[in-house]
C-alpha cells in the first residue's frame, strides 16, 4: 500500500471511529420525513436534498430569491460536479464524510474537495435553519457545553458572529464538537469544513455553520454581512443542533 493511501486510510478510520455517532445524526439513517437530517441523502450517487420548508419560509431574514438561487443553482451545481468528479476517483462509492476526511491538497482532488464540501456544507446549512428559529434549550447539555467552552451563551454568540464577520472573502464559520465533545468555533475558506482532516489544524464535527459567501446574502444585504449574520440567528434551528450534539 502506498504511503499516502495508508495515511489517508488511517485518518479516515481513526476519525470515523471517533465521530461515527454524529454521522447517524445527519445523513446515514432513513427517516420518514422528506428533508429530515436522517435521510440517506449523503450516500453516493449524491442528490440535491429537498428543503424542509418553502423557499419563502425564512423571510424576512433570508429572502425567497436568494433561497431559490442558493439551493436550486449553487447547491445543485455542487452535487452535479461532485458526482462527475468522483466517477474515476478513489473516493467513488464513499459516503460524504469519508470523502471529506480523505481529500487532500493534490491538484486532481481540488474539484472533489470543492464540491464535496459544497454539498455537505449546504445540506447541513438548510437543516440548521427553520422558520422563526427554535431556541436553545437553556437547561440542556448543549447549553452547558457552551457555557463551559465560552463562559456564557452571550459570549458564544459574540465570538461566533465575530468569526463569521471576519472570514476573509468566501467561506464559513462553524460551531464544532471536538474530542471529548468540547466545543470550539472555526473558520474555513471556500467550501472547506472541519471534517477535512488533511486541510485543517482543528478537525472536528460541525454542529452548524453559516455560509458567508456573497451568494448567500448579497441580493438582500449587499455588503452588510453583519446584518445577515444577525438575521441568521433569527432562523437558527437549535433543536437540530442539539440533536447533533447529543448523538456524539
Amino acid at each position: 500500500m502506498k504511503k499516502r493511501t495508508f495515511l489517508k486510510t488511517g485518518l479516515v478510520l481513526g476519525l470515523g471511529a471517533t465521530f461515527a455517532p454524529l454521522n447517524t445524526a445527519f445523513g446515514l439513517i432513513e427517516q420518514p420525513q422528506p428533508g429530515s437530517p436522517g435521510r440517506r441523502l449523503l450516500l453516493p450517487p449524491f442528490e440535491l436534498p429537498p428543503l424542509p420548508y418553502d423557499f419563502s419560509a425564512l423571510e424576512p431574514s433570508i429572502d425567497t430569491q436568494t433561497m431559490q438561487i442558493h439551493h436550486g443553482k449553487h447547491h445543485a451545481g455542487y452535487v452535479k460536479n461532485l458526482n462527475d468528479a468522483l466517477e474515476d476517483s478513489v473516493f467513488k462509492g464513499m459516503v460524504i464524510e469519508d470523502v471529506l476526511r480523505g481529500v487532500g491538497k493534490a491538484p486532481n482532488e481540488q474539484k472533489i474537495r470543492n464540491n464535496a464540501g459544497g454539498h455537505y456544507n449546504h445540506s447541513l446549512f438548510w437543516q440548521t435553519m427553520t422558520p422563526g428559529g427554535k431556541p436553545l434549550t437553556q437547561t440542556g447539555k448543549l447549553a452547558g457545553a457552551i457555557n463551559e467552552a465560552f463562559g456564557s451563551y452571550a459570549a458564544f454568540e459574540t465570538q461566533f458572529k465575530n468569526a463569521a464577520k471576519s472570514v476573509f472573502g468566501s467561506g464559513w464559520a462553524w460551531l464544532c464538537a471536538g474530542p471529548g465533545k468540547k466545543l470550539y468555533i472555526a473558520q474555513t475558506p471556500n467550501q472547506d469544513n472541519p471534517l477535512m482532516v488533511n486541510l485543517t489544524d482543528q478537525p472536528g464535527v460541525p454542529l452548524f455553520g453559516i455560509d458567508v459567501w456573497e451568494h448567500a446574502y448579497y441580493l438582500k444585504y449587499q455588503n452588510r454581512r453583519a446584518e445577515y449574520i444577525d438575521a441568521f440567528f433569527n432562523v437558527l434551528n437549535w433543536e437540530t443542533v442539539e440533536k447533533r450534539f447529543s448523538a456524539a
